[in-house]
């Protein structure tokens, strides 16, 4: 068996064995309904939830916060971290200050960020563009300053242009650094739009877990777990695709 057909087999069956012992565990030990449900009224609530459409706009404004999220934090992490990558002044004069913002745990700035922008959904934005903005940034500082030396001298003797130095050479070389900062950022998008709606949101999966949890529904609130779970991976495998289509030259 190859090493792609061991991978499937693990895929497959890694959650089942997950699932056995969940299953197991909640029968023998006779655990109640409301601190660990067993799968199968998981699984009827995440069923439920899709089949009379109560997720579907949830899904989508949560969907919305994250992409909006990740392309400003994206956007502004990447000229910021091109920036810096190629004026270590700069860097040595605001990196200090972006560090310590970063340094700042999010679950702390959120309430400032509601104060300043309100219970609406620029606040919201907000919370994700400032998780996503640095590990996109230090992807950039660190995948522009990572170009082998030799490339530098072959741009030399070629008389390449700043600009076609940038474009064929240090960007394509710094795309692995630029994308594990990108994937990092995700994630992040994800957490901080759930964490987001979770606090301020009257909509949202966030919104919803909130619900499942003040209302004791706790199979839905697993059910919304596992939601949250897969679309980050979603997000996350959708941009490792990417990633791989633009290095199949290498």
């Amino acid at each position: 068996m190859n090493n792609r057909a061991l991978h499937a087999v693990f895929m497959v069956v890694t959650p089942l064995a997950l699932i056995a012992v969940w299953w197991a565990y909640v029968r023998i030990f006779n655990v109640p309904r409301f601190v660990l449900p067993p799968p199968s009224a998981v699984g009827s609530a995440l069923v439920a939830l899709f089949r009379d459409g109560t997720i579907w706009p949830h899904l989508a404004h949560t969907l919305g916060i994250i992409v909006a999220g990740f392309g400003i934090g994206s956007a502004l992490g990447f000229v910021l971290g091109f920036i810096l990558a190629k004026s270590p002044r700069t860097e040595r004069i605001i990196g200090p200050y972006l560090f310590f913002f970063q340094t700042a745990p999010k679950i702390a700035l959120a309430p400032l960020f509601i104060l300043w922008f309100g219970l609406g959904l620029t606040s919201q934005i907000v919370l994700a563009v400032s998780l996503v903005f640095f590990p996109v940034m230090a992807g950039t500082i660190l995948g522009l300053r990572s170009v082998p030396a030799n490339f530098g001298f072959l741009a030399d003797i070629l008389h390449l242009t700043r600009r076609d130095r940038l474009v064929r050479i240090e960007l394509p070389s710094a795309v692995p650094e630029i994308f594990a900062g990108l994937k990092v950022g995700a994630v992040q998008a994800t957490i901080g739009a759930i964490l987001a709606e979770w606090l301020s949101g009257g909509q949202g999966l966030g919104y919803l877990m909130v619900f499942a949890g003040t209302t004791y529904k706790t199979p839905m609130l697993f059910a919304m777990v596992l939601v949250t779970s897969l679309l980050g991976i979603l997000i996350y495998q959708s941009l490792a695709g990417l990633e791989k289509w633009l290095l199949s030259w290498r």
